[in-house]
């Protein structure tokens, strides 16, 4: 049955990833079944766009009724469901203004454009001059401007001519983030509280606030791609909460549906925000009042079950007993909230897949990042009797790799 649907993808389908090979058809909570009816712990919950668990009853009847109304008018005439959505977003974050996308890479690049129009319009920079500070080993998404600067040979190569105006630096290293604000053409900093896709790298205690006052400093915006760590991933509403950073522009995404579909938005002050004006960007189904309706129940779900307490909790929970499997094949652990991930050291470079097979015949899925490293990113409803559950499974894979 499996093999049916795996042919299907690869005859009809662009070979574009490289999955791994179990066919789900259905989710509830931090589990999912495939066809043919076994369970499995979801340890990537999407990427993190199922925070709130597959399935969320809250979010699902907040779907269905929006649905049986109204689904999309664009944004050619008013609806009776954005307003509500904007005022309520932009109290839950304490911003001015919230300007709605659909997916992520179309929240960063929207992003991208109000920094470059905040840096001509009210820092001044010459026409074409502006610059953005990105750092190496990011991952903001696909699109042709995003790939400019990446530093991943998977993302960008044969895929020039590339796109200008961007600076990168190392990550976490604040001395070069310093000497690159030096450039008067710098219009903002544009980076990830961890960097997930990297392997869930997490920066030193204070990155994000010194990096924050640098950018004050040299008048500059500070831009925090949320999309995979805010949302209560990390034990925090966003991840700059951890040192009270306030971003001058935050990305959003993934989780604000509750993985039903793609929204996602950029946050600002008018300062910032007001640079743009009608007919200047947009998006035909931005802010529709299917997605704005979803929002809301998405992000009352995050609050109302106190989720960030329970990723804060589970994950400390989650690497103490990872700690005491005291693996020989686990090079690191490392994380915050439930947004984790293991390194593995092995001569065989296949290690992390065989690896992540055999948890999948166990009942678990996940899946390796840059060869070594796997994600651990349970939905953040889970329980400590569940934890238990899945490192007894992490335990008796590993032995794959022994």
């Amino acid at each position: 049955m499996q093999q049916y649907f795996i042919d299907l993808e690869d005859k009809y389908g662009a070979h574009n990833y490289h999955p791994i090979p179990v066919v789900l058809s259905r989710g509830k909570g931090v589990h999912v079944w495939d066809v043919d009816g076994k369970p499995y712990f979801d340890f990537l919950s999407g990427y993190s766009a199922v925070n709130q668990g597959h399935c969320h009853p809250v979010i699902i009847e907040a779907l269905i009724e929006q649905a049986q109304k109204l689904t999309l008018t664009s944004r050619a005439f008013y609806n009776d469901q954005l307003g509500e959505y904007e005022k309520y977003i932009t109290q839950y974050f304490g911003y001015d203004k919230v300007l709605p996308m659909n997916t992520g890479v179309e929240a960063v690049e929207t992003a991208i454009k109000l920094a470059r129009r905040w840096g001509y319009m009210k820092k001044g920079i010459s026409e074409n001059k502006a610059k953005i500070i990105v750092c190496a080993h990011n991952f903001h998404g696909r699109t042709s401007t995003v790939i400019s600067f990446s530093t991943d040979p998977s993302s960008y190569e044969k895929f020039g001519p590339y796109m200008p105006g961007f600076t990168v630096v190392p990550y976490n290293d604040l001395p070069a983030l310093q000497k690159a604000l030096e450039d008067p053409n710098v219009c903002g900093f544009l980076v990830e509280p961890i960097q997930g896709e990297a392997g869930v790298v997490v920066p030193d205690e204070g990155y994000l606030a010194q990096a924050k006052a640098y950018c004050a400093y040299a008048n500059a915006l500070f831009i925090a791609d949320e999309i995979q760590t805010g949302l209560c991933r990390t034990g925090k509403l966003l991840a700059c909460d951890h040192e009270q950073v306030r971003p001058d522009i935050l990305i959003l995404g993934k989780a604000l549906s509750g993985g039903t579909m793609p929204v996602s938005a950029v946050l600002a002050d008018d300062a910032v925000m007001l640079t743009i004006k009608p007919g200047e960007h947009g998006s035909t189904y931005g802010g529709n009042p299917l997605a704005s309706h979803i929002a809301i129940a998405s992000l009352k779900v995050l609050k109302d079950e106190d989720m960030a307490r329970n990723a804060a909790k589970m994950g400390d929970l989650f690497r103490k007993m990872l700690v005491a499997l005291d693996h020989p094949n686990i090079r690191e652990i490392r994380g915050k909230g439930l947004l984790n991930a293991i390194e593995i050291e092995h001569p065989d470079k296949d290690a992390a897949w065989h690896f992540c097979m055999e948890l999948m015949k166990n009942g678990l899925l996940a899946k390796p990042t840059h060869g070594d490293k796997i994600r651990f990113a349970p939905p953040l409803i889970i329980t400590e009797a569940q934890i238990g559950e899945s490192v007894d499974i992490i335990r008796k894979s590993l032995s794959v790799i022994s």
